[in-house]
Parts: structure tokens; C-alpha cells; sequence
């Protein structure tokens, strides 16, 4: 009888055991509105059956946001702009960027409102210009207004999320806005571009989208992470292969519009802006690979030379090559 009963213990703490493996097999997944091809798998629910997680898709207005999402334990991962990242890593977060979501490229601009007087950046003196604060675009705008010899202070920088600044152009609040899609283009159709995130990178200031992690949830997900990063390599080189067939009547640029909130007319448009590398080129220097060396961790650095001058951080790491791990690319490479 004792033995019976030591088996049935043991089979139940068994089954307990495995029931609780099961459980952590499911994550937050905190994304944004940026739109890019991953949309579409992750639509169709490619992420989830690769995987075998069970994923809650939460979108954030903006990096700051997921940012404290990170801090507080409230997700292990999610989407952030270069900023966004420096932001965390010069914090004390134990995050990693393992994925290069996107190149920004042209996919961010600076546009300002049509009757508003303002053709250059030195006319955004005494402007109501809004962005999303510790973003790319602020980052971008801030770095542009220092190149052009304009201080911040002499514009009226306003904080605000994607969302917002629809709502706030709509009703004419803002004079100009440095913002991505959809936002952008519903901006762009009373207004003009006087700058893109391409023409500042030229300056010296590159931007780029990124999937980051918690390093430690990142150790115990690592099957995770590389099926993860092969879904969204395939969604990549899905588009780029058969970049004439996202039109806007297309499953695919449907499937996008209807993640990120986009009209579809404006999806194929945007995705043309953005650069999208592949896990080769993720895993070499020319992104992720390189440690300390890495472009990756070089710009990190860059920009938070460029945080702390500007008063946005208070502390720049030594070695930002630890805040990034191209392991994941190069599995997703194989």
C-alpha cells in the first residue's frame, strides 16, 4: 500500500510538474503601430502555432511606455526604437535587443501643417511640435534641431502618443508633428514633410526599431525567441520577395492595416520606407554581431551621448555591447 501511495505522490507530482511547464509557456508580447511585415504573421496567429506559446498581443502607444511595461515585470518583451532602448539600458534595465524589427529609414518625417509658415526647422521657433518623448522621433528631432542651430527651448516641444497627435492635428492644436505611420500619413495629407528620418541619419543619427528582452526570461525562452525570429525573418523575405502583391486590397496589407489601425490605401506606401535586413546581416556587425563594435551598440552609445547632453539620461554605459545579443538572428539564419 505504501508504495502504491509513493507512486501515486510521484505521478502526481509528475503531472503537477508538467502542468505547470505548461502554464509558463505563454507571454506578454508588448508591440507598437509600426507597420511592418510581421504583421501579417502575427495576424494569423503564425507566431503562436511555431511557437506552441500561448501570446497576448498588447499593443503600447509608444517606447517610453513599454519601457516602464519592462521595468515594473510586466511584460519580458517587446517592440522599441533605438531610443527607447538606449533609454532602458542606461536605466540599469537587464535588457537585450536581439532583433532589428527595421531600419526607420524614410518611415519617420518630420511634416508641419499647411498655412503654418514653417519651411525650415528655424521656423519651428515659438511652434507647437509634437512627438512621442524617448522615441526614435524624438530622439531624430532633437538631434536635427541642435544640427540647424535651433535649441529646443525655443519650440514648444509637446509629449505625445501616436494617437494623440491624430486627435491633436485634427482639431489644429499642433503646428507640425515628427511622427511614423499611420499617423503619419493621415498628417501628411494637410501638410508637408521638411525632413525625414533618412536625412538625419545621413547627419550622423541612424534609427532602427528593435525586438528587446529581459535577459533573464530570455534564458529560459530561447526556443521561443528563435522560432520567434524565423517566423518574422519569413514574413520579411515573404514581402520582399513579392513586394507587387501587398496592395491594398491584398490579405496581407489587410491583415496590416487591421493590427496597427492603418487605412490599407496607406500600408504598401509604408512598408516601400522601411528597410528590412535579414538574419545574416543581423548577426554580422552590420547590426547585432560585434559585441561592443557591433553598428548596433554603436548607435546605442551615440545616442546616449546624445540623451545625456539634451538631460533625457542621467548615466552612459561603458559597454553597450551587452545590452545586445545577435544569437537569436544567427539561429534564425540556419
Amino acid at each position: 500500500m505504501r508504495i502504491v501511495r509513493l507512486l501515486a505522490l510521484s505521478l502526481a507530482l509528475s503531472i503537477g510538474s508538467g502542468a505547470a511547464q505548461a502554464q509558463t509557456k505563454e507571454v506578454i508580447f508588448a508591440h507598437q503601430d509600426m507597420v511592418v511585415p510581421f504583421r501579417v504573421a502575427q495576424a494569423a496567429g503564425a507566431i503562436e502555432k511555431a511557437t506552441g506559446y500561448k501570446i497576448t498581443w498588447k499593443q503600447f502607444g509608444g517606447g517610453g511606455d513599454v519601457i516602464k511595461a519592462l521595468a515594473s515585470g510586466d511584460i519580458p518583451i517587446g517592440e522599441v526604437g533605438s531610443s527607447p532602448a538606449t533609454a532602458a539600458a542606461a536605466q540599469g534595465l537587464d535588457i537585450q535587443v536581439i532583433w532589428i524589427l527595421d531600419d526607420i529609414n524614410n518611415a519617420e518625417q518630420l511634416v508641419v501643417r499647411n498655412g503654418s509658415g514653417i519651411n525650415t526647422l528655424a521656423d519651428l521657433k515659438g511652434k507647437k511640435v509634437a512627438t512621442p518623448f524617448v522615441s526614435t522621433s524624438h530622439y531624430q528631432l532633437l538631434y536635427a534641431l541642435n544640427k540647424g542651430g535651433v535649441s529646443p527651448k525655443d519650440a514648444q516641444l509637446i509629449n505625445l502618443r501616436p494617437a494623440e497627435i491624430a486627435a491633436a492635428w485634427e482639431r489644429g492644436d499642433i503646428d507640425a508633428t515628427f511622427i511614423w505611420d499611420p499617423v503619419l500619413s493621415k498628417t501628411k495629407a494637410s501638410g508637408k514633410v521638411i525632413l525625414s528620418a533618412a536625412d538625419i541619419a545621413k547627419q550622423g543619427a541612424p534609427t532602427f526599431d528593435a525586438i528587446i528582452v529581459n535577459r533573464g526570461w530570455a534564458e529560459k525562452n530561447k526556443d521561443f525567441l528563435i522560432a520567434l525570429t524565423k517566423e518574422i525573418a519569413k514574413a520579411n523575405e515573404a514581402y520582399k520577395a513579392a513586394k507587387a502583391k501587398y496592395t491594398p486590397d491584398s490579405d496581407e496589407v489587410k491583415a496590416i492595416a487591421k493590427v496597427v489601425g492603418a487605412a490599407p490605401e496607406t500600408v504598401p506606401a509604408t512598408l516601400a520606407d522601411y528597410a528590412f535586413p535579414t538574419p545574416a546581416e543581423q548577426a554580422s556587425d552590420k547590426w547585432l554581431g560585434g559585441g561592443k563594435e557591433s553598428s548596433v551598440a554603436r548607435a546605442l552609445a551615440s545616442t546616449a551621448v546624445f540623451l545625456k547632453e539634451q538631460g533625457r539620461i542621467t548615466d552612459v554605459p561603458p559597454d553597450f555591447g551587452k545590452f545586445v545579443n545577435p544569437e537569436f538572428a544567427a539561429a534564425a539564419k540556419e
